[in-house]
């Protein structure tokens, strides 16, 4: 747990300067705290001292001394919590933006095996708890590792039997907090994995309220969260119960320890091994010993309940991208559009691959259609090609340059993407559209949005392009929601087109117009088609046949058909062999 506490200070090296001097400040006004009972018992002995008249110049030194100690101790403070919670909020803020950019960077098979809500959990959580302890490490957990190492020294040379009280309660409150720690350590990190799974279900539901009110889910829905939340409770009463029991003990410690130092102070005293100021003294570091210890309780606590989110929040922070820029990638610029896989392999686990040996060439400005069944590895092989993934086995270039020699951001600049599903932001239709183009303006969004067939509906909602969408686009229809997804990819113009099942969520009147729109989008520009109604891909190049990973057929649409092969059959299950006058 010290080297992930080490880990969490090290966040601040961006403002090593400001953390280095409010670390100095600490250790400054640590020390001087311990002025305070020093001169208290000083003050007390000059009074008790000699015939009852006490020395008024010494008295008159040690009060001046005081009052400087005081204003030093409450200026210093003053200063180090001030610029201590500005350095916890901004380097808070630049964490967190730092995390948001790295899991954006993490490639989507990660998404895929990780909810977003235990993600969105991660970061919110991890910051808060980052927060948390560079404040306290500068407001108090600082000061207190200092005391320790102040007061024990100095009460020690001052009156080395009084000091062993103070030594026994840290031993004592030692001992107490690493019993607790070893007992409560598997509970706190099963807390926390309960409250993942708290996050994880309650964004699960919300993500899909439609289908819980269409099934009339609410109740279970909720009984299904009260179920996790009673798991939670479970496991964390017991770990807040140990630490009730460290608190008490520490708290009853203290008490023995102030109770002894009177008692052994008043022996030492009529021993003459123990002056009256000596004894107030200890009482007072006994006193502010307990304040530290109070606080080290707090800090060991505090860190030991963060550590499992900390420990979460690292490990996202931790994971290497599958899919990077290699050193030295270079721009990929003035692209003609020739896409060619050599051999290409790839497996999402060691079972069977999900593409197996693909050979194919798309010229510039050819349509090249993919069809097969579900599950055949049509959408996976087009992933590779903008590097979701990247193959095991095998090479995609992009006029005639490997595509993991350039950087990733400029591949996937030149190609445009409309997946099956409509994916839109909470945001107004205009931001959605400059997705593609941010510096678009509005007559290029309104030409862009005219060819994909959506200015109607766009014009009808009352702010326009400044309309919102909702989110995942829900206050729009399927249809309206494909429309403006292919509306922003005609605003980016790339020279290579995917378009993944892109008129699936359309009827056939606004599916026959918006075909006509994207043969002229696809002129002069290699675009593929994903397709499992065939009668989208009849005017394509030509079209290539997936079943089980493999390319096994290729043509146009007449020449597969008249062949009497798998996509023949496909073409018959969808009526579309009378039309051409076959069998």
């Amino acid at each position: 747990m010290l080297g992930l506490y080490i880990r969490v200070l090290g966040l601040l090296k961006p403002n090593a300067a400001l953390a280095w001097t409010l670390a100095l400040a600490n250790i400054a006004l640590a020390a001087a705290q311990f002025a305070e009972p020093v001169l208290f018992g000083k003050v007390v002995d000059t009074l008790t001292r000699g015939d009852g008249r006490p020395d008024a110049s010494r008295l008159a030194t040690l009060l001046l001394l005081w009052l400087g100690f005081a204003l030093f101790t409450i200026l210093c403070g003053t200063l180090v919590a001030l610029y201590a919670d500005k350095l916890a909020h901004r380097r808070r803020q630049s964490v967190l933006a730092e995390y948001f950019e790295h899991v954006l960077t993490l490639p989507l098979s990660y998404h895929g095996a990780t909810h977003s809500g235990r993600l969105l959990k991660v970061m919110l959580q991890g910051t808060d708890s980052l927060w948390g302890l560079w404040i306290g490490f500068f407001r108090d957990h600082l000061a207190g590792f200092v005391s320790f190492f102040v007061l024990l020294p100095l009460s020690l040379v001052m009156n080395w039997r009084l000091s062993l009280l103070l030594i026994a309660l840290c031993a004592v409150f030692a001992g107490l907090t690493t019993f607790v720690m070893r007992k409560t350590e598997h509970l706190q990190s099963l807390v926390e994995d309960r409250y993942s799974e708290l996050a994880e279900r309650a964004s699960d539901t919300l993500g899909n309220v439609a289908l819980v009110h269409s099934f009339a889910r609410i109740d279970a829905e909720v009984r299904g969260l009260r179920t996790v939340i009673d798991k939670l409770l479970a496991a964390q009463i017991p770990v807040l119960s140990w630490w009730a029991v460290v608190s008490v003990l520490t708290r009853a410690s203290t008490t023995l320890t102030i109770l002894a130092i009177i008692a052994l102070g008043a022996w030492l005293n009529g021993q003459g091994l123990a002056t009256i100021g000596e004894i107030v003294t200890f009482m007072s570091f006994a006193t502010l010993l307990i304040d530290r210890l109070q606080g080290t309780v707090n800090f060991v606590n505090r860190v030991f309940m963060e550590a499992p989110r900390l420990r979460e929040f690292f490990a996202v922070l931790d994971t290497v991208p599958a899919i990077r820029d290699k050193r030295g990638a270079r721009a990929l610029s003035h692209v003609r559009g020739r896409v060619e896989f050599r051999d290409v392999t790839f497996h999402y686990d060691d079972r069977r691959p999900a593409v197996e040996h693909l050979n194919f060439i798309a010229e510039p400005g050819e349509v090249v259609a993919l069809v097969g069944p579900t599950g055949a590895g049509k959408s996976t092989a087009l992933a590779l090609l903008y590097r979701a993934f990247d193959p095991q086995h095998g090479a995609i270039t992009v006029d005639g340059t490997d595509i993991r020699d350039v950087r990733i951001a400029s591949l996937r600049g030149q190609i445009g993407v409309v997946f099956q599903e409509g994916l839109l932001f909470n945001r107004s239709i205009a931001d959605n559209l400059r997705v593609g183009k941010p510096d678009a303006t509005l007559d290029e969004m309104r030409q862009a949005a005219t060819r994909a067939q959506a200015l109607d509906f766009i014009e009808r909602a009352p702010d326009g392009f400044e309309a919102r969408v909702g989110e995942r686009g829900r206050q729009l229809s399927g249809g309206e929601r494909q429309r403006l997804s292919i509306a922003r990819a005609i605003l980016k113009n790339p020279p290579i087109l995917i378009l993944d099942e892109a008129t699936s969520a359309l009827d056939a009147t606004t599916e026959t117009l918006l075909m006509a729109a994207l043969d002229e989008v696809m002129k002069g520009r290699t675009t593929f088609v994903i397709a499992h109604r065939l009668a989208t891909v009849r005017r394509a190049s030509r079209i290539l046949v997936f079943e089980q990973g493999r390319i096994v057929e290729t043509g146009t649409f007449d020449q597969l058909v008249n062949r009497g092969g798998t996509f023949a059959e496909l073409a018959r299950a969808q009526f579309l062999t009378p039309v051409l006058g076959t069998n």
